[in-house]
């Protein structure tokens, strides 16, 4: 069972980490390393059952290669889940035994935060390998990526304004967000300094008071927002918001966001293109925050991570190229491009990420 899954998503190594002393569960999943090392984040749930984690995990993984190859970055795909729930089951040695088994890997999986974990989390993990990135500034991390994630989706949104409207004038258009989490109210922040007209809803009531208060958009229901007369839908909240009750009631020409997952199923993306609403990848959009501690692997560096964010753009730029010329849908193109990359390097057959990466300008502190 477990190797026609492996079959069917490609990946190369799955790991199960267990100790019983410290109530450690875990599955780290590498699904590609072509490109380089695998990155991604461990994410902590209370999975209802192994094989939940399982398939998770094997999602995940196989969505950051795509991620990170059209991101053009040097690295590979992989994720790690941890089963337990994050309001009660955390602890030093878990976290400590969780980082051994990333060391045993010698480089090969790279982790990072991701739901149910926090840059305290990270430290324990730190104290047991160096093959950790996000964590705090004091080791030359790059603390909290929601800044980045949220400039680099700016950058995808002129990329795509300019493929609707032919123009890349932000504050000629409004904007329906969905979410007002980090990631989210940053871009709202920048959406508002553009000029631009702006719809928020969130659960968290205090989250779209802040977003009115300060940055004067306009408060609606969690379900209203499907139903704003707006240019732009921006799900920056749960994935599946796009899907076969929501999509008869968008009124958006574009769909550009930061959450993960948007596109319910293939289905939704195909009848996107043939009502002629152009869909910006999520993957492609959002990944700003990867590509920022992409960057602490040698070393980190703001103002280099401020230049990668802006190749966002481009790589939205050639998405579109690709669907115009393929004549296929834009998630489909996103597809394509990350595998025409991973196929093209694979073919250089170069020694992996040219060998181990050694977190350049870190302090190891245990």
């Amino acid at each position: 069972m477990i190797f026609e899954h492996l079959d069917t998503y490609g990946h190369e190594q799955v790991v199960f980490c267990h100790n019983k002393d410290v109530g450690l569960k875990a599955i780290i999943a590498i699904h590609n390393t072509v490109l380089g090392p695998a990155l991604g984040g461990t994410r902590m749930w209370p999975y209802k059952t192994e094989q939940d984690a399982l398939n998770d995990v094997l999602r995940l993984s196989r969505g950051m290669t795509y991620k990170n190859a059209v991101a053009g970055l040097n690295i590979g795909g992989g994720k790690a889940v941890i089963i337990g729930d994050p309001a009660k089951d955390k602890s030093e040695g878990l976290f400590r035994a969780f980082g051994q088994f990333v060391e045993s890997l010698g480089g090969r999986y790279i982790t990072a935060e991701d739901v149910g974990i926090d840059v305290n989390d990270m430290e324990f993990v730190y104290r047991e390998t160096e093959y950790v990135t996000g964590v705090h500034q004091v080791h030359g991390g790059s603390g909290d990526p929601s800044p980045f994630t949220a400039y680099g989706t700016m950058q995808g949104l002129l990329a795509t304004l300019n493929k609707k409207y032919g123009n890349e004038e932000v504050g000629n258009y409004s904007y329906a967000v969905q979410g007002l989490g980090h990631v989210g109210m940053e871009f709202v922040k920048l959406l508002k300094e553009r000029g631009a007209k702006i719809f928020v809803t969130d659960i968290n009531q205090a989250l779209v008071d802040r977003a009115v208060d300060e940055f004067g958009a306009e408060a609606v229901g969690l379900d209203e927002i499907y139903d704003v007369n707006a240019d732009v839908y921006s799900p920056c909240a749960l994935g599946g918001t796009v899907n076969e009750d929501t999509l008869p009631r968008l009124k958006a020409k574009v769909i550009c966001g930061a959450a993960n997952n948007q596109l319910a199923n293939n289905a939704i993306g195909d009848e996107l293109t043939k009502r002629g609403i152009v869909y910006a990848p999520d993957y492609a959009v959002n990944a700003g925050g990867v590509m920022n501690v992409s960057l602490e692997i040698d070393g980190y560096n703001r103002e280099r991570a401020m230049r990668m964010m802006r190749t966002i753009y481009h790589n939205l730029t050639r998405i579109f190229e690709i669907a115009d010329r393929d004549g296929i849908p834009t998630y489909k193109a996103a597809d394509r491009l990350a595998e025409e990359r991973i196929e093209v390097i694979g073919k250089l057959k170069l020694p992996m990420g040219r060998g181990t990466p050694r977190f350049q300008g870190r302090v190891r502190g245990h």
